[in-house]
């Protein structure tokens, strides 16, 4: 149950609600407008001078190592390495997350058995309110994680973050299996100790085993601490999981608790927007910094890799969007991969793709899950409708396509299919982009594998950054090592994909049907989004 407690806010200061902030860049330049030491020093080659400049203006910057980012493969290795780094943990863990299993009682455990062991340690987790208690009041989310809150109730705070789009009548009617589709906390953020891994992955059996998405873990305790903020700022404006323990029975309820930093979501939706804005608005502004000090050339260790966080708090905050322009729109964009497993790209990303590669200017492809590795494939009810709405999005983008004679290749992920023996689904997500730059002797082009890519929670869709509350980051490097890295990252993704065209996308299989129109449109027309 949701229990509210009001409080009145005096001295609460309100950034008025308004249309969505987008910062941009002051300027443009190209690398005729300015020498690359003018910014960054001359290690770096002449791509990564224009673009970092604009980036400046959008985010957060931080400068780290690139021996600092490990990429992981798979499921499998992501759940060892975050319960590796959970058992060792000595300070504090923070998990952000849409929701965590309801039957992952290993995950659990393993939290439970260390802080056993270290009374000084801090465990933080938030996920969303909607998909946290779906399954009430049989097990769920909620009901599996406070048991941690009833045995470590001075080490243990979790909080359920509730959209402030689905409230009054729509909350009273719509269904819990599609209320999702008005908003949810989409953040994948897990930080421990002094290392942070960033995902489009949630904690549940299928993101440990057999769903493909991506996973960066980042050693560097100072984007460890800058994620914590974020991850704590949110935990503030979000609903406080309250636990009791009688009779062999965990009970809990969810509480707004008056030391909250907004009113609720439920009970002022339009004051918890503007309060929401002016708590995260100073998180993701461009850094305050001077410029960085040339590095010297002889020192091999100078950064050359940059990392800025991106968010979409909808309806107020998106710095995603003209993050993804600016990379797109650089003129040494040689080629680029963008991945989502569920494609519906809202129409500015779409947009920023056409014009990227229209009249042969730079090489698209884009990855996506085929209807059998989408998970709700064959799912009962109106639900089941949604792998043949992507096809029929899908169908749409590549006749936008071939209208702006772009240069652009779909291509389907397939691993068996989903409910049979050795079935995968797909939900990577994110881009990869590859610019042209001068060999040693500068007498050539050459590309050594993406020098870019955003990694994060991000879908890239109108319900992304029309609904969810998402966090992700850009990271630019030089660093030839790194490149390799996501180059293998990104042909590991490419190998289980085949190319499809409008022809197959029209045809009996794969047409959509006139059911899947409609629920398209209701969805569209009562507010929600794919």
């Amino acid at each position: 149950m949701i229990v509210q407690r009001r409080r009145l806010y005096s001295c609460l200061r309100i950034v008025p609600r308004c249309g969505r902030i987008l910062p941009r860049p002051q300027c443009r330049l190209s690398s005729t407008t300015a020498s690359p030491t003018s910014f960054q020093g001359a290690s770096i080659p002449s791509p990564w001078a224009g673009f970092k400049f604009q980036l400046d203006q959008i985010a957060p910057r931080f400068d780290i190592n690139a021996n600092e980012i490990q990429v992981l493969e798979g499921p499998e290795e992501f759940y060892e390495t975050l319960r590796s780094k959970i058992r060792n943990a000595k300070t504090r863990i923070y998990l952000s997350t849409l929701y965590i299993g309801k039957t992952e009682h290993e995950l659990v455990a393993t939290i439970h058995d260390v802080l056993s062991r270290s009374p000084k340690l801090k465990v933080s987790i938030l996920t969303d309110a909607l998909r946290g208690t779906r399954e009430d009041p049989q097990p769920s989310c909620a009901s599996l994680l406070a048991s941690l809150a009833v045995d470590f109730p001075d080490q243990v705070e979790i909080r359920m973050y509730h959209t402030p789009n689905l409230t009054g009548l729509r909350k009273r009617f719509i269904p819990q299996r599609i209320n999702e589709g008005w908003g949810l906390q989409h953040i994948k953020l897990y930080g421990i100790d002094d290392e942070v891994i960033l995902s489009g992955a949630n904690l549940s059996s299928d993101y440990f085993t057999n769903r493909q998405d991506r996973y960066h873990v980042f050693s560097s305790t100072k984007i460890t601490d800058y994620f914590a903020r974020v991850h704590h700022a949110v935990c503030s404006i979000s609903f406080l999981l309250e636990s009791s323990d009688s009779k062999d029975t965990v009970s809990y309820s969810l509480v707004w608790p008056s030391s909250n930093l907004a009113p609720s979501p439920l009970y002022n939706p339009k004051r918890y927007i503007s309060a929401a804005t002016s708590l995260l608005l100073p998180l993701f502004s461009p850094s305050a910094l001077p410029s960085p000090a040339l590095p010297n050339p002889e020192n091999n260790n100078a950064s050359t890799t940059t990392l800025y966080p991106l968010l979409s708090h909808p309806p107020t905050l998106n710095t995603e969007l003209p993050a993804l322009k600016t990379l797109l729109s650089s003129p040494f964009l040689h080629s680029y991969t963008f991945t989502a497993g569920y494609f519906n790209p809202h129409h500015l990303v779409t947009s920023s793709l056409l014009t990227a590669s229209s009249n042969s200017k730079a090489r698209g492809t884009v990855l996506t899950a085929s209807p059998s590795a989408n998970g709700f494939f064959n799912s009962p009810g109106i639900s089941g409708l949604l792998p043949p709405a992507y096809s029929h999005l899908s169908l749409r983008f590549l006749q936008r396509v071939r209208l702006a004679n772009a240069s652009i290749k779909l291509r389907e992920w397939q691993r068996g299919t989903v409910g049979e023996k050795d079935g995968w689904t797909y939900h990577a997500k994110g881009i990869w982009t590859y610019f042209l730059s001068k060999s040693q002797d500068g007498r050539e082009d050459r590309i050594v594998g993406p020098g870019a890519t955003v990694i994060g929670s991000s879908n890239y869709t109108s319900r992304s950054y029309g609904l969810d509350l998402e966090v992700g980051a850009l990271v630019v490097t030089d660093d030839e090592v790194l490149m390799r890295t996501w180059k293998r990252e990104e042909e590991g993704l490419r190998k289980f994909t085949r190319e499809i065209g409008e022809r197959e996308l029209e045809g009996e299989e794969r047409r959509a049907g006139w059911r899947v129109r409609v629920a398209m449109w209701i969805v569209k027309l009562v507010g929600g989004s794919l």
